[in-house]
């Protein structure tokens, strides 16, 4: 028989998947101006940036998003998820304001960067607020819902900073998404609590009457008190953590090369000006929050909330679509397309390492280091992503298509993750010793 519901209970629980879900899609906002605005940026009459300055812009991001990852992962778990926002959030908003502000590509390298570092204070904190208020047997179709935040934010952030660019000039693509996150960081201020015991609620597990899982398998629950280092250095030292962030390692590069470079790919293969490269490239965006879904419920529903078939099945798929797509003459509508099948099929182990699986295995306690740690390597892996571009120009022969070369490593990287999750198709984290 199921549990009771509780009114008080389920309002506040859905106000936290409703303002959690808000502040993250709000992340991708300020995220995405720079992307949407190189076309601009790369005019000699702008700035005259090249396609390596550009990636080394994106890999000064990354690099400080990826210790970033490391950083507020630990300090989410330690002192909690609405400081680390908040503050997180905040400096997104100072740092895009003044980026529209730039003359200078050195002006824009240095802020690109530390929006890098606050960038990366989301998803470890608020992957942990979601984990305090959803128990494993609902996590699956629930975070699937919510993984919708970064790839509907995107589709968002994109077309927000495009519409703004077109209207008023590539400034605008970095004031007008500023002013929205602001906006989202009041909501987040006056609504999110950390945990349902801060409304003198029971915790989730006894709400749902499950038994709690840990960390490493020897301890008991007291044992693995929330908010202390024990518990931040046993997600540190837990193998399934870091073999989920090698695996995601692999994985993001694919991810954000698309984000960051489809609307200078398109531009390129198509020859669309940046308002029609920016909405074509929005379908990849766009096909996020559908794939997020599927795999979610389908990790829930027909795999017993086990995340790793669903992800092996995508990552084999799209391994597949990334090798032939570069390979095949297609038309305005069929570039859209492909963008959309490559972020359905992306967004699905995507979300369910990165999120669900993240809090599965470093447990409610441990979930904001244990985000950390896997976003962190994968952002590694979004590094070399992010440069690939800069880097084959630089190496290949001057007039060469660099995409198709491109497009195939990624695939080779992507089937490469699928097997090394194979052998964990079963896998489930360890109960609470009794």
């Amino acid at each position: 028989m199921a549990p009771k519901k509780n009114p008080k209970y389920e309002r506040l629980r859905w106000t936290i998947f409703g303002v959690t879900w808000l502040a993250y899609a709000g992340f991708y906002l300020t995220r995405k101006s720079f992307s949407v605005a190189k076309n601009e940026l790369k005019k000699a009459d702008v700035m005259g940036l090249t396609k390596a300055q550009m990636s080394g812009m994106d890999a000064a991001y990354s690099l400080a998003y990826a210790g970033g990852q490391f950083l507020w992962g630990t300090l989410g778990d330690r002192f909690g998820t609405r400081k680390v926002v908040l503050f997180g959030m905040m400096a997104s908003v100072l740092t895009a304001a003044m980026m529209g502000t730039l003359t200078t590509a050195g002006g824009m390298a240095l802020l690109f960067t530390l929006q890098g570092l606050w960038q990366s204070s989301g998803w470890a904190p608020l992957g942990k607020n979601m984990g305090e208020f959803f128990s494993r047997r609902e996590r699956g179709s629930v975070m699937g819902f919510w993984c919708t935040n970064y790839a509907l934010g995107g589709f968002v952030g994109s077309v927000v900073a495009g519409v703004a660019a077109k209207h008023y000039g590539w400034r605008y693509a970095f004031y007008v998404p500023a002013g929205l996150l602001a906006l989202i960081w009041v909501l987040f201020l006056l609504f999110q609590k950390n945990r349902p015991e801060d409304a003198g609620l029971p915790s989730i597990e006894e709400y749902h009457g499950e038994s709690e899982p840990v960390i490493d398998k020897a301890e008991s629950v007291v044992e693995e008190k929330e908010g202390t280092w024990h518990v931040v250095m046993a997600v540190l030292k837990n193998g399934m953590v870091w073999y989920l962030g090698a695996v995601y390692f692999l994985i993001k590069p694919t991810r954000y090369l698309l984000l960051f470079w489809s609307p200078v790919y398109i531009a390129e293969t198509l020859k669309t000006d940046t308002g029609q490269s920016g909405l074509l490239s929005s379908m990849f965006d766009l096909a996020g929050p559908i794939g997020t879904l599927a795999g979610g419920i389908a990790s829930d529903k027909i795999f017993q909330s086990k995340r790793m078939p669903v992800a092996v099945l995508a990552l084999f798929a799209l391994a597949v679509v990334m090798v032939v797509f570069p390979f095949i003459p297609l038309s305005r509508w069929g570039v859209g397309l492909g963008m959309f099948v490559m972020g359905f099929l992306v967004f699905i182990p995507d979300s369910l390492i990165s999120g669900t699986a993240a809090i599965d295995f470093g447990t409610k306690k441990g979930a904001s280091t244990a985000n950390g740690v896997i976003n962190g390597m994968g952002s590694i892996g979004q590094v070399l992503g992010v440069m690939l571009p800069g880097f084959a120009e630089a190496h290949m022969a001057k007039g060469q298509n660099i995409w198709p070369v491109i497009f195939v490593g990624l695939g080779i990287s992507l089937g490469v993750g699928g097997l090394m999750l194979a052998p964990l198709w079963h896998r489930l984290p360890p109960e609470a010793k009794r």
